[in-house]
């Protein structure tokens, strides 16, 4: 899995649930072929993270379907959610 891209927008948290800053990306992602994620169509990942004071935190993230916008019920792996992490980290601010 390869990141190509991403938007960031800070998301505001009505219900207080959340300490802290939240933030929602949406990554571009490149998979090979033979990669269960894989689609013609294209793939992007949704992803909230969870910022209070150093620590970082994946909330959560759902995988999309570009053109069809369909959901893609599939779990990454731990590294693959770690390099989700790692790459929020060092595009928030």
């Amino acid at each position: 899995m390869n990141i190509t891209g991403h938007t960031l927008e800070k998301v505001e948290d009505k219900t207080g649930i959340i300490v802290g800053d939240r933030y929602e990306f949406i990554l571009n992602i490149e998979v090979d072929e033979d990669d269960e994620l894989y689609s013609e169509n294209g793939v992007y990942i949704k992803v909230i993270i969870a910022v209070q004071g150093t620590e970082t935190r994946l909330l959560q993230y759902n995988i999309f379907e570009k053109t069809t916008e369909k959901f893609i019920d599939l779990l990454l792996e731990e590294d693959e959610e770690q390099l989700l992490l790692d790459y929020c980290k060092q595009h928030i601010g």
